[in-house]
């Protein structure tokens, strides 16, 4: 199965010059790589001040600069994994050094021959 990794982090707290910040922006790169030789996506997003919000409403489109919504937190990058069950893709997601100043949501991705979820 495959699964999205949604790398979080308070842009405040990764770029704030600390040694502790520094490590861990020193590890993502090889960490980055070592994810792309296993056959795996992974990418780093730029600020959300480089952002642009979509919406079509009755087929007008419309756009608004930056995110959706003001929060702490951003998402700053997304890998995408191929792995037997949600426990091996923790595993993996525990890997990426962001992990350690923010968070790594690990959500299955849509696999559209099976039945939609019903509310």
């Amino acid at each position: 199965m495959r699964y999205a990794c949604l790398v979080y982090f308070d842009p405040q707290v990764v770029f704030n010059n600390s040694p502790e910040s520094n490590a861990v922006l020193g590890e993502a790169e090889p960490a980055r790589q070592r994810l792309v030789a296993a056959g795996f996506t992974a990418e780093a997003l730029t600020l959300p001040s480089d952002a642009v919000t979509v919406r079509v409403r009755e087929g007008k489109t419309a756009t608004t600069d930056g995110p959706f919504i003001e929060t702490k937190e951003m998402l700053g990058g997304l890998v995408i994994i191929e792995a037997d069950d949600i426990d091996a893709a923790i595993r993996i997601a525990a890997t990426n050094p962001m992990a350690k100043l923010g968070a790594i949501e690990v959500r299955p991705m849509v696999d559209f021959s099976k039945p939609r979820p019903t509310f």
